[in-house]
């Protein structure tokens, strides 16, 4: 296993899941039902906790995407770019959208959600077979 491409995707994905989101800010705000303070932002704000929590989080799933490459043979950027698309896709937008479901939550929020994780998964499989 590679550390520094495992970093940098999970790195590169942080920055697209900030784009991602202030992109579609307004709509995940309704869709999540978030208390909003009188600007229009979340009322808990967003801490360094979260942002540490969130890239700590996507180093997890880039290092288990890794092993997936290392044991499946995924080794070129075609490769990576589909199977990462696919488990964002396939594995994580459907959980997203079990646990919206759950949670009475617009499906607009899986669609957010899932958009971003299987953007973030495409992404971190370019990333991981390109380094």
């Amino acid at each position: 296993m590679d550390p520094l491409s495992i970093f940098a995707a999970a790195l590169a994905t942080f920055v697209l899941g900030s784009l991602w989101y202030m992109a579609f800010a307004d709509h995940w705000k309704v869709a999540a039902r978030l208390p909003l303070n009188a600007e229009g932002d979340p009322q808990s704000g967003m801490s360094l906790k979260v942002f540490a929590s969130s890239f700590v989080l996507l180093l997890i799933v880039a290092t288990a995407l890794q092993v997936l490459f290392l044991r499946t043979g995924v080794t070129s950027i075609v490769q990576g770019a589909a199977t990462g698309a696919g488990v964002g896709l396939l594995f994580i937008t459907p959980w997203i959208g079990i646990n919206n479901l759950y949670a009475i939550r617009s499906p607009i929020l899986t669609l957010i959600n899932g958009g971003y994780a299987t953007l973030a998964c495409t992404l971190m499989g370019v990333i991981l077979t390109l380094l």
